[in-house]
């Protein structure tokens, strides 16, 4: 399991794109490309490509939060119409870039983690360290169930699994029977202090103990994993060939899908060794920029501790690749 950010210690409300030089080197950028941010959020890597891309570099920035779209829109208006920023989820990439006039695109950009702003507003349920209701959608005003209806409904069982699937919480069980009995849980505060007195703190711990409950809590909520396993494909086949895809992960389930699609689209021979003969067909529709993954410098963490986990992914298209 990757390293978390400890959402419980308060930091100033501003929002750092994290591993922005990596970012704007890795992908390549060239005036006039067109780019799209799958994960606009606070609008700093969408303002960091535009600058970089002028004079007439485009970008189009999605959000599945309506407010971190608006922000974007916001940040990004002195660029006038080379930015777009749209309120919907990666999961649109394709269509959503076609609907842009965009295709092909010269680059796509997923940093999966989320804005200081979120984590820092009471009424979003994100944080360990405030009080608030216990929601946790990225959109509160779709149909998906916030995390309070999983906390107070499911079995004992049922949020066990939960909580180890999404959360890998190796004391998932402990943390189950203390919710169900102090059910209803009632906010944010409420369920972080029930974890915290079910497997208690160790001195020398980096992270609260509630952090891995919420990040599962928060996937389970917004379907996270399935999402980002059904938008690479849409990014790999929007891209031109020379175009790439870079992908910031923040923990280790993120991080494997991301791993387990370049390794498929790379050609990675998947037979068992001791055929003489290649059956699995995979040919090679990407190759890797970064063979290992780049992560944030002793600076940045200091600057940004939430960006300690992070990790960035690059692969370009090769030339001759089909949709």
């Amino acid at each position: 399991m990757g390293e978390f950010a400890d959402l419980s210690q308060p930091e100033p409300q501003r929002h750092i794109p994290v591993l922005l030089r990596e970012v704007l080197e890795g992908l390549a950028l060239r005036p006039g490309g067109r780019y799209l941010d799958a994960t606009v959020g606070g609008g700093g890597h969408a303002a960091a490509i535009l600058a970089a891309t002028g004079p007439d570099g485009r970008v189009l920035g999605l959000d599945r939060d309506p407010e971190a779209a608006e922000r974007a829109a916001q940040r990004l208006a002195a660029f006038g119409t080379r930015a777009q920023v749209v309120h919907a989820s990666y999961v649109e990439l394709g269509e959503r870039a076609a609907q842009a006039q965009l295709v092909p695109l010269d680059g796509v950009l997923f940093d999966l983690g989320f804005s200081s702003w979120q984590v820092d507003d009471p009424r979003r349920g994100f944080s360990l360290r405030q009080d608030g209701p216990l929601d946790m959608r990225f959109d509160r005003d779709s149909a998906d169930e916030p995390a309070s209806v999983l906390v107070n409904t499911l079995t004992e069982a049922a949020l066990a699994d939960l909580l180890w699937r999404y959360g890998e919480e190796p004391r998932s069980r402990r943390i189950a029977a203390a919710i169900v009995a102090a059910r209803p849980i009632r906010g944010a505060r409420h369920l972080a202090d029930v974890v915290s007195a079910a497997i208690g703190r160790a001195a020398r711990a980096r992270i609260h103990p509630a952090t891995r409950t919420f990040q599962a809590l928060r996937i389970a909520v917004n379907d996270e994993l399935a999402g980002l396993a059904e938008a690479l494909p849409q990014a790999l086949a929007a891209l031109r060939p020379g175009g790439r895809l870079a992908v910031i992960t923040f923990h280790s389930l993120e991080d494997r899908i991301v791993k387990q699609f370049f390794k498929a689209v790379s050609g990675i021979c998947t037979c068992p060794p001791n055929l003489p003969v290649c059956t699995c067909g995979r040919q090679a529709q990407v190759e890797w920029v970064t063979r290992k993954p780049l992560t944030p410098s002793a600076a940045e963490i200091n600057d940004n501790p939430r960006s300690r986990s992070a990790k960035l992914r690059i692969v370009e298209k090769l030339e001759g690749t089909n949709p």
